[in-house]
C-alpha cells in the first residue's frame, strides 16, 4: 500500500510543477508576442520617419540607425497647413472627449438607476445611431451644418465624432455604474449627502477607471476618422483630412511622418490615463 501510494502521488506533484510553468511561460510568451505586434510597426514608422529618405529604402534594418534625425520630420511640420491641422485635430478630439463623458456618462447613469417605460428601446435607440452609414447622412450634414454656421470648424466636426462615440460611452459607463453598488449612495444618504453629492464624493471616484477607458475610445475615434472630417471641412482640415488631401502624392519618408504624428498623441493619452484604466483589473499604478 505505501507502494502504491507513493505511486498514484507522483503524477500529482509532477502536475503540480509543470501546469503552473507552462501556464506562466505561455502567459509571457503571449505578452511578448502582443508587444512585438503593436511595438514593432511603430517602430518602423519612426524609422521612417526620423531617417528620411534613406532611412525608408535602406535594408535591412538596424536597430537604432546612425543617420536618424529630426531634420524629416521638422521638414514636414514646416509644410503649410499641417501644424494648423494638428492643432484643429486636437481641438476636435478634446471637444469629442468632453461631449461623450458629459452625455454618456449621465445617460448610463440613468439606465443603470432608474427604472421609466421606454428603457430597453431607449437603449435599442441608442445602438441603432451606429446603423446608418455616415456617407448616407453626409449630404444632409453638409446641409445643415452649412445652415447653422457650423460646416467648416473643429466643433461642428466634434459633432459628428460624439456621435459615432456616444453609442459606446452610454453603454460602458451604463455597465459601470450597474457595477457600483447602489447601498454606497444610500450611505452616502443617511450622512446627510445630496444625490449629487453622494454621485461625486462616492459614485464617481470609483467609476473612474471606465470614464477612462470611454475616454480613450472617444479621443480615438475622434483622432483618426477621416471620412466626416473630409466631407464637412474645406480650410479647417483636421490633420487626418488633411494628410488624405496632401501625402497621396508626397515622398514616401513624409508619409511616415505623417503617420508617426498621427499615432504618437494616441499613445500619449492613453499613457496619460493609464492609471485609471489598470485600474479597471485592480491594477494599482503610480
Amino acid at each position: 500500500m505505501t507502494a502504491t501510494s507513493i505511486t498514484s502521488s507522483q503524477p500529482v506533484a509532477a502536475t503540480g510543477v509543470t501546469v503552473p510553468g507552462a501556464r506562466r511561460f505561455l502567459l509571457w510568451t503571449g505578452i511578448v508576442v502582443l508587444l512585438i505586434w503593436v511595438i514593432v510597426p511603430i517602430y518602423f514608422v519612426a524609422l521612417g520617419a526620423f531617417g528620411g529618405r534613406l532611412g525608408v529604402f535602406r535594408w535591412p534594418k538596424s536597430i537604432w540607425p546612425a543617420d536618424l534625425s529630426f531634420a524629416p520630420m521638422m521638414q514636414f511640420l514646416s509644410i503649410e497647413g499641417v501644424f494648423s491641422a494638428l492643432i484643429n485635430s486636437l481641438i476636435a478630439a478634446g471637444l469629442t472627449v468632453a461631449f461623450s463623458v458629459l452625455l454618456g456618462a449621465p445617460a448610463g447613469y440613468a439606465l443603470a438607476r432608474y427604472a421609466f417605460r421606454g428603457q430597453n428601446a431607449f437603449r435599442l435607440m441608442v445602438l441603432l445611431t451606429r446603423a446608418f452609414p455616415l456617407a448616407i447622412l453626409a449630404l444632409p450634414l453638409t446641409v445643415s451644418f452649412i445652415r447653422l454656421g457650423l460646416y467648416d470648424t473643429p466643433f461642428g466636426v466634434s459633432l459628428i465624432h460624439t456621435v459615432l462615440a456616444l453609442p459606446f460611452a452610454v453603454l460602458v459607463t451604463q455597465s459601470l455604474f450597474m457595477g457600483i453598488p447602489r447601498e454606497y449612495e444610500e450611505a452616502a444618504w443617511v450622512f446627510g449627502c445630496t444625490r449629487f453629492q453622494a454621485f461625486m464624493k462616492v459614485v464617481l471616484p470609483l467609476a473612474l477607471p471606465g470614464l477612462a477607458a470611454t475616454a480613450i475610445f472617444a479621443f480615438v475615434i475622434s483622432w483618426n476618422e477621416v471620412f466626416a472630417a473630409s466631407i464637412l471641412t474645406v480650410r479647417e482640415r483636421t490633420l487626418t483630412a488633411y494628410l488624405l488631401k496632401v501625402l497621396s502624392e508626397s515622398p514616401l519618408h513624409y508619409r511616415f511622418a505623417g503617420g508617426f504624428i498621427l499615432i504618437i498623441p494616441s499613445v500619449l493619452f492613453i499613457f496619460a490615463v493609464r492609471r485609471y484604466l489598470f485600474a479597471v483589473w485592480g491594477i494599482a499604478s503610480k
